[in-house]
């Protein structure tokens, strides 16, 4: 098993159109994304963050935690309340690094691209939990209140135990007197999940199971499932050991469904920002910075919103930091325990089966800030973060499929000779081999970042990020004449206009000969 210890707190007929469409069959990457990926920040960004992976459909729910504890195993315990009694084919643990793939995938990123050669020819294409459950002892808390043990087991290095009271200061007794390593004062925390009938699950570590890295334990992220119809997550019990504020980061994946809390406010992180070339050495900081300022700048009523960071088909990126979510991802992450309702219904059977949509949110939190447990709700498509320079829309906008995502990009104007009657300006791709553009290295990977957790917010935001239209090699030389235009020209293969017409006239001459036929 391959897991790994993060830094922080408890945390898809006509022979006469087989040439074309093989035509266009051709390869595509070049022409989604042309310019140069930099890197996501990833794990830079907020290294204390604790990550949550979340699966929902219907009213079945799939619960991931990394467990990011530092500290002797024989003190971790964990307490997570849930809706309903968990029995051991609930529970298990999962591979770390299915996270490191999530972070990856849905994490800001940073991309450049290059003002083309003005004279040369245009090729491309506008980018486009065994025990035995009820046979446990019933615990007696004096006047506290009664604890019943509803459940009892083993999973991995975990003992674990399903835990129900009607009194929180019985519960947090039981814990004690049982020797787990509960902050005094708990009860205020457990107090809410009682009365709304809550059961709880609690984890501690059989120390020899444990596996060490470094002197350091490293354990397993744990996954359960359950039937609930709230969509929420308890993070109030964060609280308990909170030390200051607290970065939360939910990934939820949906069928086709994008989600958004349903008690807080919501924003979407800035994107399609043009930002100075500073930024490829300090982009964690950048980041930070912009994230608390989006903070700041839409609190509502005293509340801090919850951020909207990404949502996009989990199987798909446009660009693609490293590999995007397969099957067997999906089936570590619930897909073997959620009913396949995927497929939709229509008059002539079943539809074509519905992907999984990844929407990545962000909370900061503390105990003057939360009131509540965060509840999720359906939310509309939205689309941003794509596009070329010189025709970047800003922010999010309303749309029929979900591909937002936040993005900053680095631009480069021609630097090379000008040596043609017609100059055509303001075409911008990957770097030129032909003599423009910069000649800096470009980081491609997100393991060559600089993952030093010192970085702090304190760019200044109103100097990096660029207003305006793009600079281009037009706009640097005096009474230069030419088009201008947006086109991304790439070096890959990618369909000319006249192909796309072709296609066209071939449909249409097809229908006009069945039509004929009919007649």
């Amino acid at each position: 098993m391959v897991r790994s210890r993060v830094n922080g707190t408890i945390s898809i007929a006509l022979v006469a159109l087989t040439a074309a469409f093989a035509f266009l069959a051709g390869p595509r990457t070049s022409s989604a994304f042309c310019g140069s990926y930099v890197n996501s920040g990833g794990a830079d960004l907020f290294n204390n963050a604790t990550q949550v992976a979340m699966m929902r459909e219907g009213q079945q729910t799939v619960l991931s935690m990394q467990n990011d504890y530092e500290g002797p195993p024989e003190d971790f315990a964990m307490v997570v309340p849930t809706p309903q009694v968990l029995e051991k084919d609930d529970v298990k643990t999962i591979e770390d690094g299915v996270f490191d793939t999530i972070d990856r995938l849905t994490a800001p990123r940073l991309v450049e691209y290059w003002e083309q050669n003005p004279c040369r020819s245009r090729q491309g294409r506008d980018a486009a939990f065994g025990g035995d459950a009820g046979s446990a002892p019933r615990a007696d808390s004096g006047n506290r209140g009664d604890v019943d043990v509803e459940a009892k087991f083993d999973v991995g290095e975990y003992e674990v135990v399903v835990l129900s009271s009607d009194e929180s200061s019985a519960l947090e007794a039981w814990l004690q007197d049982n020797g787990y390593n509960i902050p005094s004062g708990a009860d205020m925390y457990l107090q809410p999940y009682v009365q709304q009938g809550n059961y709880f699950f609690v984890a501690q570590v059989d120390v020899d199971k444990v596996e060490f890295q470094n002197g350091q334990a490293v354990l397993s992220p744990l996954r359960f499932h359950y039937q609930s119809q709230q969509f929420k997550l308890p993070v109030r019990m964060g609280l308990v050991n909170s030390q200051g504020q607290q970065d939360l980061i939910v990934n939820i994946l949906a069928r086709e469904q994008r989600y958004q809390v349903a008690n807080y406010p919501n924003t979407t992180i800035p994107t399609n920002l043009r930002v100075s070339e500073s930024v490829k050495e300090n982009f964690p900081s950048f980041y930070r910075s912009l994230f608390e300022r989006t903070l700041q700048r839409n609190r509502e009523n005293g509340q801090t919103p919850v951020v909207t960071e990404y949502s996009w088909d989990a199987s798909k990126c446009d660009p693609c930091p490293g590999p995007t979510l397969d099957q067997s991802d999906y089936l570590t992450l619930g897909a073997d325990v959620i009913s396949d309702d995927s497929q939709q219904q229509g008059r002539r059977g079943p539809r074509r089966r519905r992907g999984w949509t990844i929407t990545r949110l962000h909370a900061r939190y503390d105990s003057e800030t939360l009131g509540e447990d965060l509840v999720f709700e359906k939310a509309s498509a939205i689309r941003g973060g794509r596009g070329l320079p010189g025709s970047l829309q800003q922010g999010a906008q309303d749309a029929r499929r979900n591909t937002f995502q936040g993005r900053y990009i680095i631009t480069h104007p021609w630097e090379g000779p000008v040596n043609c009657d017609n100059p055509r300006y303001g075409r911008w791709g990957e770097q030129p081999s032909d003599g423009g553009g910069s000649t800096s290295s470009v980081q491609s990977a997100l393991g060559q970042t600089n993952r030093s957790s010192s970085a702090e917010a304190n760019v200044d935001l109103d100097n990096t990020i660029q207003d305006g239209e793009p600079e281009t090699a037009a706009d640097r030389s005096s009474g230069s004449s030419g088009d201008s235009g947006g086109g991304c020209h790439t070096t890959g293969q990618n369909i000319p206009a006249s192909a796309a017409w072709f296609v066209v006239f071939i449909l249409a001459g097809w229908r006009r000969y069945r039509h004929r036929r009919n007649d």
